[in-house]
């Protein structure tokens, strides 16, 4: 804004005050446009601070300019980790601009990348509701709305059948008495409104998430009940009578439990309840009103298992190959995945992974009869604290069928009272997956009729822990046994001590001198077991060599005819005689062999963009076990100064022979910033270099899935009995549903798949941001859902479909508000879009 405008603006009768504060108005808006043309965006930034709390009736002519000075700002105080100067840098402008959707956006990416995921999400639904139209804000939020409002909300509201156990539950205990009800871990505040229907006098509910508690004050003043629910945004260990609560309550309702029951806390819950909230439990015998008394919804638990057979399960946390694409993989680095949880884990870690067993890809094989794991009594304050304490219990499991023990499957019965139960049985329909515990760490997984298996089973650190599993071969034990006893002529009862060892070392292996464990995520055990990917890399890599040796071989020809000229001797130089080595990128995310396997394919220097300790002491064993020279490989983020400057020359006067871009995640989207990464990579190439993947294609088809639906929003009111929920937590429903198993996935085919875009990574020229697919329906029905999945072009022969049954990525599927009627016979046409990162599939009415 010019100064002559400025001053033109002056109040005649605000005297001296006015016009000095216009004056300081003035000196520091050209202060700060001084300081943005030297680029001191932190002063230029102090200085908009100044005019905009003076002047306030100037934001709408500075805001464009305070915004770029806030994001150039904000860039440099992440960039020197001054995180806290940074949000409070955020917090000032949204005290400025509050309703401002391109702040909240940017706030919210800086809070994803500091790894504030639910906080970050917050501020894109807040970006989104301020303008619907704002794309990126959309996107992002689309990409975060799984910690904001998690997925399992939408499937547990829409389980109707849970619903009504619950409320028969809430409205007997309330019938009989249990007129004051704490509702712990709320959620939307469906079980605190089942309990005041069914007429309870007080009724509380705490809920730790603030979108959630929000989300809850929303649907119980939509159903009415705002004047008979108190709810409280903070965790029950926090609730103090009278300060929060006025009296002791008579009933605590609570659904805090996860797949492996204890995983969401309620252990410690319940014993704070019980101790600090509860009235005293009824003692036996006594049949007094129950108002007099507290008790817990539900009462008790019974935790079951089963060991199984599960190649899905295998290949997501064991590597089963020795050998790939000519890498050989030594015995001493040992993969593990993160759901393994060793006896003596420092840490505190999910020892367990959860699937919906009765949707696994491959099915599975039961291998024992299912088992009675522990059983827990949540209405009992003294057994709720010994759960902690207690020492492992030891189980051995007979078996019934022979297989490869892959994992113990746990599932559980809740008794909400003595009437009324619910099981997340994989034979159930229910909302529920089941806790997976993969085995890990045995010499042989082989198990037949006769074995064993062994586990040791505790809660501790608020988990359900199965640790030490192994398996007892009782003939072969017994042969050992009697050849124990024979020769050492021992058949005393005394020496049981010494026979116990001898039989507990059977399957023990002594490890190799040096040893490395590297503990990789599931996606990451799949891609090492991933044959195909390694092979058609491999292929794609040796291609572009092979076409670049011979412009090589020539440059050095002729650096050698170039050196005998000038020492006129004949002799040339030996060093100068060695080639320069291809240089080989890996920019994919997570670890990779892809580098190790470059560095098999001639004079080649590969760079691994690995970032943890761990991964990299795992990869120099490899290469060395490899007999690598020592030099070989290199991790690229020691040469770069920070991540954001990865995509830069290996030397300076050097280029990229092939950099190998990581296109889609596992969940089955794209990458972000992809096609700004793959531009910047063109430009490090040298000729004849190639990106991998050169180009994808994205393919689809139409399906009807009930499935999907209920996965992706609540259907209506009837499944909530009556309440009105929907409207409120499908706010937060997105359209693209993410690591799908389309193979196992429960839909009907409704059209043959069609490709959907094409993203060329080498030749840009050939995109398109939009295009209309025309789709051919040969199956009447309703179409729900559009799943996609890619194929990756490394080449024009070599190609890597993320749908097959060796792929490491799982699919994804746009699924429709509205489903739509079709007839075979007709066409569908679909509108592809894509900015950015983000594909958007709408159909064309």
């Amino acid at each position: 804004m010019s100064n002559s405008r400025l001053r033109s603006r002056r109040d005649a009768g605000g005297g001296a005050g006015a016009a000095g504060r216009d004056e300081l108005v003035s000196r520091s808006l050209q202060s700060a446009e001084h300081c943005l043309g030297v680029q001191d965006f932190g002063t230029a930034y102090a200085h908009y601070l100044l005019v905009l709390s003076l002047a306030p009736e100037l934001k709408d002519n500075v805001k464009e300019t305070f915004q770029y000075t806030l994001f150039r700002w904000a860039e440099e105080l992440d960039a020197l980790n001054r995180i806290q100067d940074l949000l409070g840098c955020y917090e000032q402008a949204l005290e400025l601009f509050p309703d401002d959707e391109v702040i909240c956006n940017s706030m919210g990416e800086h809070l994803f990348r500091m790894g504030f995921r639910d906080e970050a999400a917050g501020y894109f639904h807040k970006a989104v509701k301020l303008n619907p139209d704002f794309s990126d804000a959309k996107e992002n939020f689309y990409r975060v709305a799984n910690w904001l409002v998690e997925r399992w909300h939408f499937i547990m509201l829409n389980d109707t059948k849970r619903n009504t156990i619950y409320n028969a539950a809430i409205q007997k205990a309330v019938c009989l008495g249990s007129r004051s009800v704490l509702d712990i871990g709320a959620g939307t505040g469906i079980l605190s409104m089942f309990a005041k229907k069914a007429g309870a006098h007080s009724v509380y509910a705490c809920e730790l998430s603030k979108t959630m508690y929000e989300l809850a004050c929303d649907v119980v003043a939509a159903n009415k009940m705002e004047a008979g629910i108190k709810l409280l945004h903070m965790k029950s260990l926090d609730i103090e009578i009278p300060k929060h609560i006025p009296e002791r309550v008579s009933l605590v309702v609570t659904e805090t439990v996860d797949a492996g029951l204890f995983g969401e806390g309620i252990v410690e819950s319940l014993i704070h309840a019980w101790e600090h909230l509860l009235l005293q439990p009824k003692t036996k015998g006594e049949s007094c009103n129950c108002e007099k008394y507290g008790k817990v919804i539900p009462a008790s638990a019974v935790i079951f298992g089963m060991a199984v057979e599960c190649a899905e399960i295998r290949r997501q946390h064991r590597v089963g190959i020795k050998d790939i694409a000519g890498i050989h993989l030594p015995t001493n680095v040992k993969f593990q995945s993160p759901a393994y949880s060793s006896v003596d884990a420092e840490e505190t870690v999910e020892p367990y992974t959860t699937e919906k067993m009765s949707r696994v890809p491959g099915g599975y094989l039961a291998l024992t009869e299912c088992f009675e794991i522990m059983t827990v009594d949540f209405n009992n304050l003294q057994e709720l604290k010994s759960l902690a304490t207690k020492k492992p219990d030891k189980i051995g499991i007979p078996v019934i069928k022979e297989g490869i023990l892959d994992a113990i499957m746990v599932w559980f019965v809740l008794q909400l009272d003595d009437e009324h139960s619910l099981s997340t049985s994989p034979s159930e329909e229910t909302c529920w997956e089941q806790a997976v515990y993969p085995v890990q760490d045995l010499t042989d997984y082989w198990i037949k009729p006769g074995d064993h298996v062994m586990m040791e089973v505790s809660c501790q650190d608020c988990y359900l822990r199965i640790q030490s599993i192994s398996v007892l071969d009782l003939e072969c034990e017994m042969d050992v046994a009697r050849s124990f006893t024979q020769n050492k002529d021992l058949l005393s009862l005394g020496n049981e001590a010494e026979l116990c060892s001898a039989l507990a070392n059977l399957q023990t292996s002594k490890p190799d001198a040096v040893e490395q464990t590297c503990v990789l995520e599931s996606t990451e055990i799949a891609l090492l077991n991933n044959i195909p990917y390694h092979e058609g890399f491999k292929m794609a890599m040796s291609k572009v060599l092979s076409s670049l040796t011979p412009e090589k071989l020539y440059q050095t020809m002729d650096t050698q005819c170039q050196n005998e000229m000038n020492s006129g001797t004949g002799q040339s130089n030996t060093v100068q005689n060695i080639p320069e080595p291809f240089y080989v990128l890996d920019v994919s995310e997570g670890f990779s062999i892809l580098p190790l396997i470059a560095g098999t394919l001639g004079q080649v220097k590969p760079y691994s963009s690995v970032e943890k300790d761990q991964h990299r002491i795992a990869l120099d064993l490899i290469s060395e076990a490899n007999h690598f020279p020592k030099e070989t490989l290199e991790f690229w983020l020691r040469h770069v100064e920070d991540e954001s400057a990865m995509l830069q020359r290996p030397k300076s006067d050097k280029l990229w022979s092939i950099i190998i871009l990581d296109v889609i995640e596992p969940s089955g989207l794209i990458q972000q910033e992809i096609m700004e990464k793959a531009a910047i990579s063109r430009c490090l190439l040298q000729s004849g270099g190639k990106i991998f993947p050169q180009y994808v294609l994205m393919f689809g088809l139409l399906v009807e899935s009930q499935t999907l639906l209920e996965e992706n929003a609540v259907q209506g009111t009837e499944r909530t009995l009556g309440l009105n929920i929907a409207p409120f937590i499908n706010q937060f429903q997105v359209p693209i549903r993410v690591f799908l198993d389309l193979s196992s996935l429960p839909c009907i085919p409704l059209s043959k798949p069609v490709e959907l875009l094409r993203l060329d990574l080498m030749t840009p020229y050939l995109n398109t941001s939009k295009r209309e697919v025309k789709v051919h329906i040969c199956k009447s029905g309703r179409v729900t859902a559009i799943p996609f999945w890619y194929h990756m072009y490394l080449d024009e022969e070599i190609r890597l479909d993320t749908s097959s049954e060796a792929s490491h990525w799982k699919q994804a599927a746009v699924v429709l508000d509205n489903p739509i009627q079709v007839e075979m016979g007709e066409e569908l046409v679909l509108s592809v879009q894509h900015h950015k990162s983000n594909v958007s599939i709408t159909v064309k009415q």
